[in-house]
Formats: structure tokens, C-alpha cells, sequence
């Protein structure tokens, strides 16, 4: 504490004020014994008695505060404070809020996406941003394959899938092996080869090669380039880096795996997909599929067209169903249209069809699974089309005429894979050009919905709506026949939905083989 008066004489110094500064004693000036700046504020306040004026500066090294109290209008107290410490707290206080706040940062785009691309474009842009002038992320794709992300001082993203050699630079092929993590290594950059400076080879003074642990898969390597020589992290780097490359590794990894997942789901659900249908001479064909869920792609519900079938090489369609939902009714699914694809040759013999589905079903499937089936094979016959019609315990065909007339196909028989001998019934059937055989699942008549949302679609219903459909093409039909049963449900749940309409074309048949199945 100081007392110094208007004309800048201390009155009085206590014993810290005197060893602060040396020499203040009563009577000495102040600006002999006390820093520039201090003189300057005491001027100011006896200049306009701003009681609340505070002034801030170095004394001897420390930063020191100094607090103006008046005692009376020809003096003022100063009382001085140390701050060097508090000044040095707040700094790192700052720091660590902005290494949290990267965190935080980094953490939300690292997390919330599991786009593998995304993922490593993110990984060199926060390295970029707060450890390094410019970063790459090295990814393994194949043998000598790697994917390279780098992200220049400007934020800048680009894309290389390059053929290099990880050896060439010094600890990034130890970098790479994922696990255990090695430990960052800083290089020269005359160590460095070329492909991993690029353009900014004169601008670098140091790199880093640090490993991006991942969970049992390469995560890659993060590279780290700086325009100043020296290496290492400074204190809160070392606390935060890790923390950083840890998060990365693990959104890499996981968005890699999620992305091979992906692949495979998709080649095997290739196979689970309702399939294209070849053009069929002679004959027009339209389907329409809707699995249950509107997040779901396959379902138990199926149709297959096979242009040769039997001995007589007759185009034969098939419509099931299977019990149950979902991926579980979509894999029983698979397993009997390749049965079924098995037994095309012997098409000429529906029941004999359906026989040995059965025997496959009973010995090796599940005991609490089976399928509703109904198989057509069509004849050609000048301009009209013959069917015949077999059903095993599936809603009956029906035939749509041309003067509106809506016909049941009385093709009936037993479930498949519930016991041990089928019986079934095949029906004939022909079509005028124009006349259309409508092939469905019971999800399109046990639709429930209506006014309260608790009634069945039903076949009346549907057998009514078909009456104002006569001629329609087979597509239209089937895209009417799915619309009308999902209006009917509203936004209630449903079954999986299947329709195929067969229609004798009323052009000759060379014009009606380029008809493609949707």
C-alpha cells in the first residue's frame, strides 16, 4: 500500500510496498521508485479523481494491479495486487476451454456419421485446424492401396486412392498396423518422401506420424506437417492429441465396418429381392411388391417368372407366401424360391412341384414355417392365352374379363410344409385378348383399415373395384390393385403386399415380347 499525494510524493509506503519497490520511502517521488505506469495513473486520477480507475502492468517481472482509494482530495491510496499468478491461471483456464471446445467439436462430427468418407475428411480438417499447419490421413484399402485424405492451412479437402510404400516414411508402416498404437514419431522432413509433402515441401519444418487406433481394424495414420522446426506437442497438445486420435480411430473404424456390413447386406439382399423378369413371348406381365415395414426391402411375400419351364418349355409364374416377417420370413423365402428354381424342369407336373417342396420343407426347414403357393404355366395359343392354374392353400386367382365379369379360379390344395402328403387341384383357364389372370398375396385382401381401421379389405371389395378395371394394362392394374389396398390401411401397419397380373395381349405377340416385370 501507497499514499502519495497530488504532487506525486509518497506520504507513506507499508514494509511489502517498500520491498516491491525499492527505495519507497515518505518523501521520495513517486516516479523515481515506482514503473512508468503507475506514475501515469496516479497523474490521471489526481487529474480527474476517478475513484474507480484501475491500472494494470509489470513490476520486476510479476504483473501487478493497482487499485486507486482517495482518503482525502490532496492524496490517494494505491494498494498494488498481485496478479501474475491469477493472469496465469486464466490463461490456461482459456486454453483448456478451447481444447474442450475443439473437443466437443471434433467429437460431434467424428460421431455423427458413419460415412467412412465423411469420417476421414473430418479427421484431417480438426487436425488441421488445431494441431498442425496441414494433416493426411493414410488409410489401407488393399495391398499397397491406400486411400489419402489431406487437408491444407486453408481447410481445403482432397481425395487420392494412391499405390505407395508406407516403409518410405519412417514409423507410418508401424502407424498403420492399427494396434497396439505406436507412439508419435516426429520426422525431418528431408525423411519424408515427396507424395506425403505434396506442394508444401519448402513450407514444412516438422512432421508427425501418429497412429489411429482402431477397434480390430486398420484405422490408418494421421500425418501432421508444421511450418516451424521444432518437434513435439506442447503440454496441453499432449493431453488433448491423444484424446483426439483416439476418437478418430474409433469413428474410422467403426464407419469402415459399417460400410463392409453394408456391402455384404446388399449382395445377399440382391438375392432376397423380388427379381427383373425376362420378356415373355406372347404374353404380358406386370408385379408390384410392398414389403410390411417402411424401412423393410424384403419381406415373406415372393413372385419369380421363369420364361422355360417343363418339358414344354412354357413360361411358368410363381406367387407365395411364407409365414412370418421380416429378414426371418425373407431367408425362408430365399431357401424355397432356389428349390423352386430346381424344379422348373419339372413344371409340366405342378402337384409333383409341390410334392417334393413339400418333402425338401418338412426335412430340413423350420416345423413351424410354410408357404402358400400358386403356380401358372402359360401356353400360347394363336391370340389367346391358356393357364394352368395350381394353388396350394393360397387365395384363389382371379380372372378380370373384358366385359367386366371378375371369375375365382377354383384352384385349391394344402398348405406347404405342414404335413407329410399335399393335395392340389389345377385348373384350366383362358384369356381373350385383353382378359387379365390377377395373382395376389392375402396381404392385399387382410389389409385392415377403413372407417375405424379395424375391417379387412376383403375379396368382395377387391372383386368389385376390379370390375371398373376391364382392359386396363397389367401394369395399371397392379399399381391400382397395391393403391387401393394401401389407401384402405391409411397409416396403420399391413402385410406384406404382392400382386402379378397376366394379361393376353391385344397386339400380336411379336409386338408384346419387349414387356419387361417391374
Amino acid at each position: 500500500m501507497l499514499t502519495v499525494d497530488t504532487a506525486g510524493i509518497i506520504e507513506h509506503a507499508n514494509e511489502t510496498a517498500r520491498l516491491l519497490l525499492a527505495g519507497a520511502a515518505a518523501g521520495v517521488p513517486l516516479a523515481r521508485v515506482a514503473p512508468a505506469w503507475l506514475s501515469r495513473a496516479h497523474r490521471e486520477v489526481c487529474a480527474g479523481f476517478h475513484t474507480d480507475q484501475r491500472a494494470c502492468g509489470p513490476v520486476g517481472g510479476p504483473m501487478f494491479e493497482a487499485h486507486p482509494v482517495h482518503a482525502d482530495r490532496d492524496r490517494v491510496t494505491w494498494w498494488l495486487v498481485d496478479v501474475d499468478d491469477h493472469q496465469r491461471a486464466a490463461e490456461e483456464l482459456r486454453a483448456e476451454r478451447e481444447w474442450t471446445a475443439f473437443m466437443v467439436e471434433a467429437s460431434v462430427e467424428l460421431l455423427s456419421s458413419l460415412n467412412l468418407e465423411r469420417c476421414l475428411e473430418a479427421t484431417a480438417r480438426l487436425a488441421a485446424r488445431r494441431l498442425a499447419d496441414a494433416a493426411l490421413v493414410v488409410l489401407p484399402l488393399a495391398p499397397r492401396r491406400y486411400a489419402i485424405v489431406s487437408c491444407d492451412s486453408r481447410g481445403e479437402v482432397s481425395h487420392e486412392r494412391e499405390s505407395v510404400d508406407p516403409r518410405t516414411v519412417p514409423g507410418l508402416a508401424e502407424a498403420l498396423q492399427g494396434f497396439p498404437p505406436a507412439p508419435a514419431r516426429w520426422l525431418d522432413p528431408a525423411e519424408v518422401p515427396g507424395w506425403v509433402l505434396g506442394e508444401r515441401g519448402g513450407k514444412v519444418g516438422s512432421v508427425a506420424v501418429i497412429a489411429l487406433p482402431g477397434h480390430g481394424l486398420a484405422a490408418g495414420a494421421l500425418v501432421l506437417l508444421r511450418r516451424t522446426p521444432q518437434a513435439g506437442f506442447s503440454q496441453a497438445e499432449k493431453v488433448f492429441a491423444p484424446l483426439f486420435t483416439a476418437w478418430a480411430g474409433a469413428a474410422i473404424s467403426v464407419a469402415r465396418l459399417y460400410a463392409e456390413q453394408a456391402a455384404i447386406v446388399e449382395t445377399l439382399m440382391a438375392e432376397l429381392l423380388p427379381p427383373e423378369a425376362p420378356p415373355l413371348e406372347g404374353v404380358e406381365l406386370a408385379a408390384r411388391y410392398r414389403p410390411a415395414g417402411d424401412s423393410e426391402h424384403v419381406g415373406g411375400d415372393f413372385y419369380d417368372v421363369h420364361p422355360l419351364g417343363g418339358s414344354g418349355r412354357e413360361p411358368l409364374v410363381v406367387l407365395g407366401d411364407v409365414s412370418g416377417k421380416g429378414l426371418e420370413a425373407a431367408v425362408l423365402t430365399g431357401k424355397i424360391r432356389d428349390i423352386l428354381r430346381a424344379l422348373v424342369p419339372l413344371a409340366d407336373d405342378h402337384h409333383r412341384v409341390l410334392e417334393l417342396l413339400n418333402g425338401a420343407m418338412l426335412t430340413h426347414g423350420d416345423p413351424r414355417s410354410f408357404v402358400t403357393l400358386v403356380l401358372v404355366s402359360i401356353e400360347r395359343r394363336e391370340n389367346q392365352v391358356a393357364l394352368r392354374v395350381t394353388s396350394a392353400g393360397h387365395p384363389p386367382p382371379l380372372i378380370l374379363r373384358n366385359d367386366g365379369r371378375v371369375e375365382p379360379v377354383h384352384a385349391a390344395g394344402t398348405l406347404i410344409g405342414l404335413v407329410e402328403h399335399v393335395t392340389s387341384v389345377t385348373e384350366s383357364v383362358l384369356l381373350e385378348p385383353g382378359e387379365t389372370c390377377l395373382l395376389y398375396s392375402d396381404g392385399i385382401v387382410e389389409a385392415r383399415g377403413g372407417p375405424l381401421g379395424d375391417e379387412f379389405f376383403g375379396e368382395e371389395r377387391l372383386c368389385e373395384q376390379l370390375r371398373q378395371c376391364a382392359g386396363m394394362p397389367p401394369e395399371a392394374l397392379a399399381d391400382r390393385v397395391q393403391m387401393l389396398a394401401c389407401q384402405w390401411v391409411g397409416g396403420g401397419e399391413h402385410d406384406d403386399m404382392a400382386v402379378v397380373a397376366i394379361t393376353a395381349p391385344q397386339e400380336p405377340s411379336h409386338r408384346a415380347s419387349g414387356h419387361r416385370l417391374p
